[in-house]
């Protein structure tokens, strides 16, 4: 019994090491020799010696490897083309594509995207049988795995198909279970182009909740939510905001590439933040040392020039002459569009730059050669054999082109170039595309329309035919696009750009009325934007501007605190004045009071001086810009502006802290901006018009004597009025000390005289007044009406503080029938001098 116990054990231990020994045999070899491979070759070569043996984990497994080793690789070492064109990898592709039954959902949508990363054609049949399969398994697919087929589909530019519409579908059902950052922000972008304002707004909720809950250093869920917003055309501000703030954590970990990434989104969405641009300066110039590939030095070069020092600048441009050899046609572009920002004048490296694309024509597309020749021609490149061959090459792309955007762009540009005639091909092109453009693109065909009609000499025995029934075209199409539109929120995205003389002389009436139709879709998110285009066109609409305010007022807690100055800007700018306008502006600046410190340094000013105008002066608001802390930090930030915002808002701080000074005496604010106005002064002043000339002649007149009114006089605090006259109490006028002369400048132009104020101001005597006469342009008034804008009563009100009483010379008088002789202007001047008083 015992005997026969031992030899059962000893046949159970004799099992056990068999079955022990044969483990390593029944193990799969093939997918532990993919596992030790360290290189696309070692992977071709267990394919090759095991093609039969090869299941479709292996297959799975070799071809995610192959695309990661390719991804570990700088952009410039990549071989993809030498892979996929491996024997090998070809069998892979058939086994694959054999096997795809037997895979499962993460397996499928794996290899799919592998594939498209390693360059397999959407059209191949390996390719649309992965989509098919992923597509009858749609609605079983797990969040992860729909979300990588999106992307999938996104990159076979499949946005608009029905299948991405189901997966849309997917994903407003689901939503709520979607736990994971990574997957939303990722599907967001993806589903961007099918999504209705009732998804878009419970995506944008979803994220804001996801991103609090996710690892911050995770920088990447946020980029691709503002890249969703950038998509959307939807500056969402809160969201915005919050994404800003992750990235702003992570500034020490990015590159320049990702630094311009992020940068090219927040200027599409006109995100402006300081503290992001200030971070990201310092960030790219530690990086400067370790930027000397021309891939990473290109997209350190677009990014940091525009906002760095003029030492830094040459110092770019310097490396920038030595790789330019090694640019490509994408980085010679790239290159040559920031040095047209930057306004270079390196002559040297630009004629280098251009000898790349000279090389590299064949390559650019039609957008591409575009932005070539718009950058060239800003920058005054002097080259006329090159821009003879743009131009040919832009009318070859413009006569195929069948994209109304890319139609609008050419047509722009080629506006740009001299030509002696215009081909028949670019105007029958840009007829056939006009029925499909927005409102943007047929401004900017009109643009184009006018400068080639100036341009045409036949244009001297008139408009000829062929630019005729373009500009009825032209036309037609306009109204047409504003009677049938009916969502305001696309209509104010068509207007957001809009200028020129065509759409303000043919359609700013119909844009008016067509805004008026579409009333009852004003709510908080629309009424910055609508408010920006009413100040933009100058054009006072009393319903609209009545509702605007109602909505405000109502939602003003929705309204983000930044977007209270686009909200108010109609409403001071164009002097806009009933019972509900002082509740408007204190709701808005208490919206605004409590977030003062976030706001953006010139953004802040901006928004002050725009109340000022509206004679509302915050305290709470102006000590904080007038600290010395607040002035700083602008300071720093000015100094990344673009000029025309550095300059715009210098003036208006400048313009800001005189009427703090006339009509807040009480909060001791100092006049600082001397020096600047008497810069600002030495600059030159304006050549004197027909007009002004005219009335300075003929009050001379009226007073008695060129020595009796002064030109251009400066008072304290820099304002220059046209004209200057002193009337004694009985008001007879009073002769000056000094003869009033006009100077005449080097070039022969007529100037105004520019007295100092610092000058010894004659002493008046008792009873006596001083008079100023400024003749108000069209500038000054709404160009619907004949009503005085914000800034014109500011300067009037700040005048009278000086002392002085304002007589204003509205053009629309002066140019009138009433007024056609001398003898009538001569009347018309004694009755505003000597019969009008103050009130």
């Amino acid at each position: 019994m015992r005997s026969t116990m031992m030899f059962r054990l000893q046949s159970v231990g004799f099992c056990l090491r068999r079955f022990l020994h044969k483990v390593p045999v029944n193990r799969d070899q093939v997918l532990e020799q993919l596992r030790i491979c360290s290189a696309e070759d070692h992977i071709f070569e267990v394919v090759g010696k095991n093609k039969t043996k090869l299941t479709v984990d292996h297959v799975s497994l070799a071809v995610k490897m192959l695309w990661y080793f390719q991804k570990e690789k700088p952009q410039l070492l990549r071989t993809v083309e030498l892979t996929r064109s491996h024997p090998q990898f070809l069998t892979l592709c058939v086994l694959a594509e054999n096997k795809i039954a037997l895979m499962d959902h993460f397996m499928l949508v794996d290899l799919l995207y592998s594939f498209l990363r390693l360059n397999v054609d959407p059209c191949e049949s390996l390719v649309q049988q992965l989509v098919s399969e992923a597509w009858l398994r749609l609605d079983k697919l797990p969040m992860a795995c729909l979300s990588k087929f999106a992307v999938c589909l996104t990159d076979q530019q499949l946005q608009l198909s029905p299948l991405m519409g189901h997966i849309t579908s997917i994903v407003d059902q689901k939503l709520s279970s979607i736990n994971d950052a990574r997957i939303l922000t990722t599907l967001l972008i993806s589903v961007s182009s099918l999504v209705s304002p009732r998804l878009r707004d419970a995506l944008i909720s979803h994220a804001d909740h996801l991103l609090d809950k996710m690892d911050p250093s995770n920088y990447n869920n946020a980029r691709r939510v503002v890249q969703f917003l950038r998509h959307m055309k939807y500056s969402h501000r809160p969201l915005l905001e919050k994404c800003n703030q992750i990235l702003l954590r992570n500034i020490p970990r990015l590159d320049a590439e990702n630094i311009s990434i992020f940068m090219g989104l927040y200027q599409s969405l006109q995100f402006n933040n300081c503290d992001f641009r200030l971070a990201v300066r310092q960030r790219l110039m530690e990086l400067i040392d370790s930027s000397t590939d021309p891939f990473s030095f290109t997209k350190l070069f677009a990014a940091l020039a525009p906002m760095a020092s003029l030492e830094v600048r040459d110092s770019l441009e310097g490396t920038a002459l030595l790789l330019a050899d090694e640019f490509s046609a994408q980085q010679a572009l790239a290159i040559t569009e920031t040095l047209e920002e930057i306004q270079s004048r390196n002559l040297s490296l630009i004629n280098k730059i251009v000898s790349v694309i000279q090389r590299n024509l064949h390559i650019y597309k039609p957008v591409e050669a575009s932005r070539i020749t718009q950058a060239l021609y800003l920058l005054h490149y002097q080259n006329p054999e090159l821009f003879t061959k743009l131009r040919n090459i832009l009318v070859k792309f413009l006569e195929r082109s069948v994209f109304p955007y890319e139609v609008t762009m050419l047509t722009r540009v080629l506006s740009m170039l001299p030509s002696p005639r215009l081909e028949e091909g670019v105007i029958s092109r840009v007829d056939a595309v006009m029925s499909q453009c927005n409102l943007n693109d047929l401004s900017s065909i009109s643009l184009a329309l006018a400068k080639w009609v100036r341009n045409d000499l036949s244009y001297r025995h008139g408009t000829p035919s062929k630019y005729v029934k373009l500009l009825q075209s032209l036309n037609r199409c306009g109204h047409e696009r504003l009677q049938t539109s009916d969502r305001l929120d696309l209509l104010l995205e068509e207007l957001r750009y809009i200028s020129g003389e065509w759409f303000e002389e043919m359609l700013l009436e119909e844009a008016m009325a067509t805004l008026q139709r579409m009333m009852d879709q004003i709510n908080w998110t629309n009424v910055p934007d609508l408010s920006l285009f009413l100040t933009r066109t100058n054009h006072l609409c009393a319903p609209l501007m009545e509702h605007i305010a109602t909505v405000a007022i109502r939602d003003i807690d929705k309204i983000h605190h930044s977007a209270t100055y686009a909200t108010l800007l109609p409403f001071s700018i164009l002097n806009y004045d009933s019972e509900s306008t002082d509740k408007l502006y204190d709701v808005c600046v208490r919206r605004f009071t409590p977030h003062i410190s976030s706001f953006d340094p010139h953004l802040l000013v901006l928004l002050a001086f725009s109340l000022a105008v509206a004679d509302c002066f915050p305290e709470e608001l102006v000590r904080e810009i007038f600290s010395i802390d607040f002035l700083g930090k602008l300071d720093a930030q000015l100094e990344m502006l673009p000029d025309a915002l550095n300059m715009r808002t210098r003036l208006r701080l400048m313009e800001l802290n005189r009427a703090v000074c006339l009509e807040c005496p009480e909060f001791q604010v100092p006049w600082f901006h001397e020096r600047y106005c008497q810069k600002l002064q030495n600059k030159g002043n304006g050549s004197i018009s027909p007009v002004q000339k005219q009335i300075h002649k003929m009050l001379a007149e009226v007073l008695g004597g060129m020595n009796f009114v002064r030109v251009a006089e400066v008072t304290p605090y820099f304002y220059t009025i046209d004209f200057e006259c002193i009337l004694d109490k009985q008001l007879q006028p009073l002769p000056y000390s000094e003869p009033s002369t006009l100077q005449i400048s080097e070039k022969g132009k007529i100037h105004w005289g520019s007295r100092s104020p610092e000058n010894v101001r004659n002493e008046l005597p008792p009873g006596a007044q001083r008079v100023a006469v400024n003749f108000l342009d069209f500038k000054s008034f709404c160009k619907n009406s004949h009503h005085t804008k914000g800034e014109a009563l500011m300067r009037k009100r700040h005048l009278e503080i000086l002392g002085y009483r304002v007589v204003q010379i509205p053009h629309f008088e002066w140019n009138s029938m009433e007024l056609s002789t001398l003898d009538a202007w001569k009347e018309y001047l004694k009755k505003k001098i000597f019969r009008e008083r103050s009130p």
